[in-house]
Protein backbone atom coordinates (compact mmCIF):
# COMPACT_ATOMS: atom_id res chain seq x y z
CA UNK A 1 0.00 0.00 0.00
CA UNK A 2 1.28 3.38 -0.80
CA UNK A 3 2.19 5.99 1.92
CA UNK A 4 2.76 9.07 -0.71
CA UNK A 5 3.08 11.84 1.74
CA UNK A 6 -0.29 13.64 1.84
CA UNK A 7 0.21 17.22 0.99
CA UNK A 8 -3.35 18.37 0.79
CA UNK A 9 -2.95 18.88 5.00
CA UNK A 10 -2.13 22.48 3.71
CA UNK A 11 -0.80 25.69 5.86
CA UNK A 12 -3.07 28.14 5.69
CA UNK A 13 -3.92 30.05 2.56
CA UNK A 14 -1.87 32.72 2.50
CA UNK A 15 2.36 32.02 3.68
CA UNK A 16 3.88 35.21 5.05
CA UNK A 17 6.53 36.71 3.41
CA UNK A 18 9.25 35.96 6.38
CA UNK A 19 8.37 32.11 5.85
CA UNK A 20 8.96 32.10 2.56
CA UNK A 21 12.32 34.38 3.09
CA UNK A 22 13.18 31.59 5.53
CA UNK A 23 12.67 28.67 3.34
CA UNK A 24 14.39 30.58 0.55
CA UNK A 25 17.56 31.15 2.50
CA UNK A 26 17.95 27.58 3.90
CA UNK A 27 17.04 25.91 0.71
CA UNK A 28 20.20 28.01 -0.87
CA UNK A 29 22.19 27.14 2.35
CA UNK A 30 21.54 23.58 2.49
CA UNK A 31 22.67 23.48 -1.97
CA UNK A 32 25.86 25.51 -0.85
CA UNK A 33 29.20 23.31 -1.77
CA UNK A 34 31.31 21.11 0.52
CA UNK A 35 34.04 24.16 0.71
CA UNK A 36 31.25 26.75 1.42
CA UNK A 37 29.92 25.43 4.25
CA UNK A 38 31.05 22.69 7.19
CA UNK A 39 28.62 19.42 7.65
CA UNK A 40 27.14 20.57 10.42
CA UNK A 41 25.88 23.09 9.49
CA UNK A 42 24.30 21.61 6.35
CA UNK A 43 22.74 19.26 8.75
CA UNK A 44 21.19 21.87 10.95
CA UNK A 45 20.05 23.60 8.03
CA UNK A 46 18.68 20.51 6.43
CA UNK A 47 16.76 19.67 9.70
CA UNK A 48 15.11 22.99 9.71
CA UNK A 49 14.21 23.09 6.14
CA UNK A 50 12.75 19.84 6.55
CA UNK A 51 10.64 20.72 9.38
CA UNK A 52 9.39 23.74 7.37
CA UNK A 53 8.67 21.54 4.67
CA UNK A 54 5.90 20.09 6.57
CA UNK A 55 3.70 23.39 6.58
CA UNK A 56 4.15 24.97 3.19
CA UNK A 57 2.36 24.02 -0.42
CA UNK A 58 3.25 22.01 -3.21
CA UNK A 59 5.05 24.88 -5.08
CA UNK A 60 7.49 25.45 -2.62
CA UNK A 61 8.37 22.04 -2.43
CA UNK A 62 8.49 22.29 -5.97
CA UNK A 63 10.96 24.82 -5.69
CA UNK A 64 13.16 23.26 -3.08
CA UNK A 65 13.55 20.02 -5.31
CA UNK A 66 14.48 22.47 -8.48
CA UNK A 67 17.02 23.79 -6.30
CA UNK A 68 18.27 20.60 -5.09
CA UNK A 69 18.09 18.03 -8.02
CA UNK A 70 21.54 18.86 -8.56
CA UNK A 71 23.46 18.58 -5.12
CA UNK A 72 24.73 15.32 -3.95
CA UNK A 73 25.19 16.61 -0.04
CA UNK A 74 21.84 17.86 0.24
CA UNK A 75 21.23 15.46 4.34
CA UNK A 76 19.78 12.11 3.41
CA UNK A 77 16.45 12.35 4.99
CA UNK A 78 15.77 15.52 3.58
CA UNK A 79 15.74 14.42 0.27
CA UNK A 80 14.21 11.32 0.88
CA UNK A 81 11.00 13.22 2.10
CA UNK A 82 10.88 15.40 -0.85
CA UNK A 83 11.32 11.95 -3.12
CA UNK A 84 7.98 10.96 -1.10
CA UNK A 85 6.09 13.71 -2.30
CA UNK A 86 3.43 14.02 -5.13
CA UNK A 87 4.85 12.86 -8.24
CA UNK A 88 4.86 16.22 -9.52
CA UNK A 89 7.45 17.41 -6.51
CA UNK A 90 9.50 14.27 -6.83
CA UNK A 91 9.84 13.72 -10.45
CA UNK A 92 12.87 15.91 -10.54
CA UNK A 93 14.56 14.06 -7.92
CA UNK A 94 14.25 10.88 -9.15
CA UNK A 95 15.11 11.67 -12.33
CA UNK A 96 18.11 13.68 -11.88
CA UNK A 97 19.84 13.14 -8.29
CA UNK A 98 22.42 10.84 -7.84
CA UNK A 99 22.75 10.86 -4.14
CA UNK A 100 19.83 8.13 -3.45
CA UNK A 101 21.86 5.20 -2.64
CA UNK A 102 20.29 1.25 -3.44
CA UNK A 103 18.74 1.56 0.00
CA UNK A 104 16.86 5.34 -0.47
CA UNK A 105 16.04 3.68 -3.97
CA UNK A 106 14.15 0.74 -2.72
CA UNK A 107 12.47 2.35 0.28
CA UNK A 108 11.30 4.57 -2.24
CA UNK A 109 9.62 2.13 -5.12
CA UNK A 110 8.11 -0.14 -1.85
CA UNK A 111 6.30 3.27 -0.42
CA UNK A 112 5.15 4.99 -2.96
CA UNK A 113 3.05 5.14 -6.41
CA UNK A 114 3.05 3.12 -9.93
CA UNK A 115 4.07 6.71 -10.94
CA UNK A 116 7.10 7.14 -8.46
CA UNK A 117 8.03 4.03 -9.72
CA UNK A 118 7.92 4.73 -13.30
CA UNK A 119 10.17 7.35 -12.52
CA UNK A 120 13.07 5.69 -10.54
CA UNK A 121 12.98 2.67 -13.78
CA UNK A 122 13.98 5.28 -16.06
CA UNK A 123 16.62 6.88 -14.24
CA UNK A 124 20.06 7.10 -16.03
CA UNK A 125 21.55 4.16 -13.82
CA UNK A 126 19.23 1.54 -12.42
CA UNK A 127 20.87 -0.75 -9.89
CA UNK A 128 20.51 -4.71 -10.03
CA UNK A 129 19.31 -4.74 -6.71
CA UNK A 130 16.77 -1.66 -7.63
CA UNK A 131 15.69 -3.43 -11.05
CA UNK A 132 15.03 -6.63 -8.39
CA UNK A 133 12.58 -4.25 -5.99
CA UNK A 134 10.78 -2.78 -9.22
CA UNK A 135 10.18 -6.03 -11.16
CA UNK A 136 8.64 -7.77 -7.58
CA UNK A 137 5.34 -5.08 -8.40
CA UNK A 138 4.75 -7.07 -11.56
CA UNK A 139 3.59 -3.69 -12.79
CA UNK A 140 3.53 -3.55 -16.84
CA UNK A 141 4.14 0.15 -17.17
CA UNK A 142 7.05 -0.35 -14.86
CA UNK A 143 8.75 -3.09 -16.13
CA UNK A 144 8.13 -2.07 -19.87
CA UNK A 145 10.11 1.32 -18.69
CA UNK A 146 12.79 -0.56 -17.08
CA UNK A 147 13.62 -2.87 -19.88
CA UNK A 148 13.81 -0.09 -22.31
CA UNK A 149 16.14 1.54 -20.36
CA UNK A 150 19.77 0.66 -21.10
CA UNK A 151 21.18 2.05 -18.55
CA UNK A 152 19.65 -0.39 -16.10
CA UNK A 153 21.25 -3.66 -14.86
CA UNK A 154 19.10 -6.59 -14.44
CA UNK A 155 19.70 -9.80 -12.39
CA UNK A 156 18.64 -13.35 -14.03
CA UNK A 157 16.01 -13.87 -11.17
CA UNK A 158 14.35 -9.82 -12.46
CA UNK A 159 14.52 -11.52 -16.24
CA UNK A 160 12.88 -14.31 -15.55
CA UNK A 161 10.31 -12.88 -13.63
CA UNK A 162 10.04 -10.75 -15.99
CA UNK A 163 10.15 -13.43 -19.05
CA UNK A 164 6.99 -14.96 -16.75
CA UNK A 165 4.88 -11.73 -17.27
CA UNK A 166 5.63 -11.57 -20.75
CA UNK A 167 2.95 -14.25 -20.54
CA UNK A 168 0.09 -11.94 -19.99
CA UNK A 169 1.39 -9.07 -21.65
CA UNK A 170 2.62 -9.42 -25.47
CA UNK A 171 4.76 -5.85 -25.55
CA UNK A 172 6.97 -7.50 -23.34
CA UNK A 173 8.61 -10.16 -25.61
CA UNK A 174 10.34 -7.37 -27.87
CA UNK A 175 11.75 -5.54 -25.32
CA UNK A 176 12.93 -9.20 -24.07
CA UNK A 177 15.09 -9.63 -26.59
CA UNK A 178 17.02 -6.30 -26.97
CA UNK A 179 18.72 -6.95 -23.68
CA UNK A 180 21.62 -8.18 -23.05
CA UNK A 181 20.87 -10.21 -20.13
CA UNK A 182 18.04 -12.29 -21.75
CA UNK A 183 19.58 -15.73 -22.21
CA UNK A 184 18.80 -18.68 -24.76
CA UNK A 185 16.91 -20.93 -22.19
CA UNK A 186 14.62 -17.71 -21.67
CA UNK A 187 14.09 -17.22 -24.89
CA UNK A 188 13.51 -20.23 -26.61
CA UNK A 189 11.09 -20.49 -23.29
CA UNK A 190 9.27 -17.91 -24.18
CA UNK A 191 9.16 -18.89 -28.04
CA UNK A 192 6.19 -20.52 -26.93
CA UNK A 193 3.52 -17.38 -26.14
CA UNK A 194 5.98 -14.76 -28.17
CA UNK A 195 4.12 -13.12 -31.42
CA UNK A 196 5.48 -14.39 -34.54
CA UNK A 197 8.21 -11.84 -35.45
CA UNK A 198 9.88 -12.22 -32.23
CA UNK A 199 10.00 -16.10 -32.81
CA UNK A 200 11.84 -16.16 -35.73
CA UNK A 201 14.42 -13.40 -33.95
CA UNK A 202 14.50 -16.21 -31.06
CA UNK A 203 15.17 -19.11 -33.90
CA UNK A 204 18.26 -17.13 -35.44
CA UNK A 205 19.95 -15.27 -32.68
CA UNK A 206 19.66 -17.91 -29.67
CA UNK A 207 20.30 -21.08 -31.52
CA UNK A 208 23.79 -22.81 -31.44
CA UNK A 209 25.34 -25.09 -33.85
CA UNK A 210 27.29 -27.25 -30.94
CA UNK A 211 30.80 -27.38 -32.66
CA UNK A 212 32.72 -26.04 -29.78
CA UNK A 213 30.99 -28.66 -27.05
CA UNK A 214 30.77 -31.47 -29.06
CA UNK A 215 34.42 -31.31 -29.85
CA UNK A 216 35.66 -30.85 -26.09
CA UNK A 217 32.95 -33.22 -25.13
CA UNK A 218 34.28 -35.90 -27.78
CA UNK A 219 36.09 -38.36 -25.62
CA UNK A 220 33.30 -38.78 -23.11
CA UNK A 221 31.27 -40.02 -26.19
CA UNK A 222 33.70 -42.97 -26.53
CA UNK A 223 33.09 -43.78 -23.15
CA UNK A 224 29.57 -43.93 -23.31
CA UNK A 225 29.32 -45.72 -25.84
CA UNK A 226 32.01 -48.41 -24.47
CA UNK A 227 29.69 -48.41 -21.26
CA UNK A 228 26.72 -49.22 -23.73
CA UNK A 229 24.68 -46.08 -23.23
CA UNK A 230 23.88 -46.94 -19.66
CA UNK A 231 23.96 -44.11 -17.24
CA UNK A 232 21.06 -42.56 -17.63
CA UNK A 233 22.23 -38.87 -16.48
CA UNK A 234 25.09 -39.10 -18.87
CA UNK A 235 22.46 -40.28 -21.99
CA UNK A 236 20.37 -37.75 -21.44
CA UNK A 237 23.15 -34.74 -21.06
CA UNK A 238 24.84 -36.32 -24.28
CA UNK A 239 21.52 -36.13 -26.16
CA UNK A 240 21.61 -32.95 -25.96
CA UNK A 241 24.90 -32.44 -27.71
CA UNK A 242 25.45 -35.23 -30.25
CA UNK A 243 25.27 -34.50 -33.95
CA UNK A 244 22.87 -37.09 -34.65
CA UNK A 245 19.11 -36.01 -34.84
CA UNK A 246 16.95 -39.00 -35.98
CA UNK A 247 16.63 -42.10 -33.29
CA UNK A 248 18.13 -45.41 -34.85
CA UNK A 249 16.72 -47.40 -32.75
CA UNK A 250 13.26 -46.61 -32.94
CA UNK A 251 14.02 -46.66 -37.02
CA UNK A 252 14.71 -50.14 -36.12
CA UNK A 253 10.98 -50.89 -34.46
CA UNK A 254 9.09 -48.61 -36.61
CA UNK A 255 7.02 -50.48 -39.24
CA UNK A 256 7.87 -47.55 -41.64
CA UNK A 257 11.22 -47.72 -43.57
CA UNK A 258 12.26 -43.92 -42.61
CA UNK A 259 11.02 -40.70 -41.20
CA UNK A 260 10.24 -39.75 -44.71
CA UNK A 261 7.58 -42.52 -45.50
CA UNK A 262 6.22 -41.91 -42.32
CA UNK A 263 5.58 -38.27 -42.82
CA UNK A 264 4.31 -39.48 -46.66
CA UNK A 265 1.61 -41.64 -44.86
CA UNK A 266 0.47 -38.28 -42.64
CA UNK A 267 0.37 -36.10 -45.31
CA UNK A 268 -2.61 -39.02 -47.29
CA UNK A 269 -4.24 -40.00 -43.34
CA UNK A 270 -4.22 -37.05 -41.71
CA UNK A 271 -2.31 -36.40 -38.05
CA UNK A 272 -3.59 -39.25 -36.25
CA UNK A 273 -1.95 -39.58 -32.58
CA UNK A 274 -0.59 -42.63 -33.72
CA UNK A 275 1.25 -40.93 -36.63
CA UNK A 276 2.24 -38.13 -34.33
CA UNK A 277 3.95 -40.11 -31.62
CA UNK A 278 6.00 -42.42 -34.28
CA UNK A 279 6.90 -39.14 -36.25
CA UNK A 280 8.14 -37.83 -32.90
CA UNK A 281 9.88 -41.21 -32.05
CA UNK A 282 11.67 -41.29 -35.69
CA UNK A 283 12.81 -37.54 -34.91
CA UNK A 284 14.11 -38.37 -31.66
CA UNK A 285 11.40 -36.07 -29.49
CA UNK A 286 9.43 -37.51 -27.01
CA UNK A 287 5.60 -37.79 -27.81
CA UNK A 288 4.68 -34.67 -25.56
CA UNK A 289 6.96 -32.60 -27.17
CA UNK A 290 5.91 -33.39 -30.56
CA UNK A 291 2.38 -33.23 -29.28
CA UNK A 292 2.99 -29.13 -28.51
CA UNK A 293 5.36 -28.52 -31.65
CA UNK A 294 2.44 -30.14 -33.63
CA UNK A 295 -0.47 -28.07 -31.81
CA UNK A 296 1.43 -24.98 -32.16
CA UNK A 297 -0.90 -22.52 -33.83
CA UNK A 298 2.84 -20.52 -35.29
CA UNK A 299 4.01 -23.36 -37.46
CA UNK A 300 7.63 -22.59 -36.99
CA UNK A 301 8.43 -25.79 -35.19
CA UNK A 302 7.24 -27.53 -38.27
CA UNK A 303 10.22 -26.10 -40.06
CA UNK A 304 12.41 -26.29 -37.10
CA UNK A 305 11.82 -30.09 -37.16
CA UNK A 306 12.05 -31.10 -40.88
CA UNK A 307 15.37 -28.66 -40.98
CA UNK A 308 16.53 -30.58 -37.56
CA UNK A 309 16.11 -34.08 -38.82
CA UNK A 310 17.06 -33.70 -42.85
CA UNK A 311 13.71 -33.57 -43.80
CA UNK A 312 13.52 -31.75 -47.42
CA UNK A 313 11.31 -28.85 -48.08
CA UNK A 314 8.27 -30.17 -49.56
CA UNK A 315 8.19 -32.53 -46.30
CA UNK A 316 7.15 -29.07 -44.76
CA UNK A 317 4.27 -28.78 -46.81
CA UNK A 318 3.10 -32.71 -46.29
CA UNK A 319 3.23 -32.18 -41.97
CA UNK A 320 1.23 -29.12 -42.82
CA UNK A 321 -1.31 -30.87 -45.22
CA UNK A 322 -1.78 -33.56 -42.27
CA UNK A 323 -2.02 -31.50 -39.47
CA UNK A 324 -5.28 -30.01 -41.85
CA UNK A 325 -4.07 -26.76 -42.03
CA UNK A 326 -4.49 -24.73 -45.26
CA UNK A 327 -1.80 -25.52 -47.80
CA UNK A 328 -3.02 -23.39 -50.75
CA UNK A 329 -5.05 -20.03 -50.40
CA UNK A 330 -8.02 -18.73 -52.70
CA UNK A 331 -6.21 -18.09 -55.80
CA UNK A 332 -4.32 -21.42 -55.53
CA UNK A 333 -0.74 -19.87 -54.22
CA UNK A 334 0.95 -21.23 -51.21
CA UNK A 335 -1.10 -20.25 -48.56
CA UNK A 336 0.81 -16.67 -46.54
CA UNK A 337 1.22 -18.81 -43.40
CA UNK A 338 3.04 -21.58 -44.80
CA UNK A 339 5.10 -19.56 -47.09
CA UNK A 340 6.23 -18.09 -43.85
CA UNK A 341 6.88 -21.71 -42.20
CA UNK A 342 9.04 -22.97 -45.23
CA UNK A 343 10.54 -19.65 -45.00
CA UNK A 344 11.64 -19.84 -41.75
CA UNK A 345 13.09 -23.62 -42.69
CA UNK A 346 15.26 -22.04 -45.60
CA UNK A 347 16.80 -19.23 -42.78
CA UNK A 348 18.15 -22.11 -40.48
CA UNK A 349 21.06 -24.43 -40.39
CA UNK A 350 20.78 -28.56 -39.54
CA UNK A 351 23.17 -27.69 -36.78
CA UNK A 352 21.04 -25.05 -35.03
CA UNK A 353 17.48 -26.39 -35.81
CA UNK A 354 18.73 -28.91 -33.62
CA UNK A 355 19.78 -27.50 -31.09
CA UNK A 356 16.81 -25.71 -31.02
CA UNK A 357 14.29 -28.84 -31.18
CA UNK A 358 16.39 -30.79 -28.52
CA UNK A 359 16.29 -27.94 -26.18
CA UNK A 360 12.59 -28.21 -26.40
CA UNK A 361 12.29 -31.83 -26.16
CA UNK A 362 14.57 -31.79 -22.87
CA UNK A 363 12.38 -28.96 -21.49
CA UNK A 364 9.03 -29.97 -22.88
CA UNK A 365 9.18 -33.15 -21.14
CA UNK A 366 11.16 -32.12 -18.05
CA UNK A 367 7.66 -31.65 -16.18
CA UNK A 368 6.84 -35.48 -15.86
CA UNK A 369 10.16 -35.84 -14.47
CA UNK A 370 9.84 -33.57 -11.65
CA UNK A 371 11.04 -34.25 -7.70
CA UNK A 372 8.15 -32.47 -6.18
CA UNK A 373 7.05 -33.82 -3.09
CA UNK A 374 3.74 -32.01 -1.26
CA UNK A 375 4.97 -28.29 -1.81
CA UNK A 376 8.48 -28.73 -1.52
CA UNK A 377 10.97 -27.96 -4.36
CA UNK A 378 14.03 -29.96 -4.72
CA UNK A 379 17.73 -28.51 -5.75
CA UNK A 380 16.55 -29.66 -9.45
CA UNK A 381 13.45 -28.06 -9.52
CA UNK A 382 14.63 -24.96 -8.18
CA UNK A 383 17.52 -24.20 -10.33
CA UNK A 384 17.12 -26.37 -13.59
CA UNK A 385 16.13 -24.26 -17.34
CA UNK A 386 14.11 -27.07 -18.59
CA UNK A 387 11.95 -27.72 -15.44
CA UNK A 388 11.23 -23.78 -15.39
CA UNK A 389 10.61 -23.58 -18.71
CA UNK A 390 7.71 -26.89 -18.27
CA UNK A 391 6.47 -25.25 -15.82
CA UNK A 392 5.92 -21.59 -17.66
CA UNK A 393 4.89 -23.75 -21.42
CA UNK A 394 2.78 -26.01 -18.82
CA UNK A 395 1.52 -24.19 -16.61
CA UNK A 396 2.86 -26.27 -13.58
Amino acid sequence: MSNVLDTDVAPAPTIGRSRVALLRRLIDTVALPSSSIPPQERALAGDILLDMLFHVSDDERLFCAERLKNTTEAPRRLMRYLGHCRIEVARTLLEENTSFDPSDLADLIRTTTVEHRMVIAGRRSVSIYESDVLVEFGEIAVMRVLLANQGASLSELAMDRLMSQSQQEEALCELLLQRPEFTASQALAMFWWAPGLQRRSILTKYSADRKIVIDRCFDAFEILREEGWQDPVARKAAQMIERRQRNRQAQDRSSFENLEEAVETASKTGMTPELTQEIGYLSGMKPIAVAKLFSDPGGEGVAVLCKATGLRREHVARIWHALRRPVRDDQRKVHPILAYVIETYDLMSVARAQTVLRYWNWSLTASGTSDLVGNDMSEEDVFSPSKRAARLVFGR
